[in-house]
């Protein structure tokens, strides 16, 4: 496993200049609650015809900055976008709430109390 660090500003250069859709198999964008606030935020890739072999992408941020969308690179990430909107209650670019969770049940329930 390679981690890369990026940063939100740089994200869609960063991935972009990485991304070759027919050797990179897009996973998701998964976050990682940091407690007081913060969070890491990992675009996740696995390479075709290898085993274990995963590149992950990482940028730290809090919960109130807008996080960019990969979606015009990556078609299939709107799902994982959407999900941490929902578990997260991150803002992401396009990306609207409600896939999961509905209007009555815990909001954003994987976002630690910092």
């Amino acid at each position: 496993m390679t981690k890369l660090a990026t940063t939100l500003p740089n994200l869609i250069a960063d991935i972009g200049a990485f991304y070759k859709p027919k050797k990179w198999h897009f996973l998701t964008v998964n976050g990682i609650d940091l407690g007081e606030g913060k969070i890491e935020l990992q675009w996740i890739f696995s390479k075709y015809g290898t085993k274990d072999e995963v590149v992950i992408y990482y940028a730290l941020s809090d919960y109130e900055t807008p996080v960019p969308s990969v979606v015009a690179l990556i078609p299939s990430a709107f799902m994982g976008e959407r999900e941490i909107v929902d578990m997260f209650g991150l803002k992401v670019e396009g990306a609207a709430r409600g896939l999961y969770l509905d209007e009555d049940s815990l909001q954003h329930p994987l976002r630690g109390e910092g």
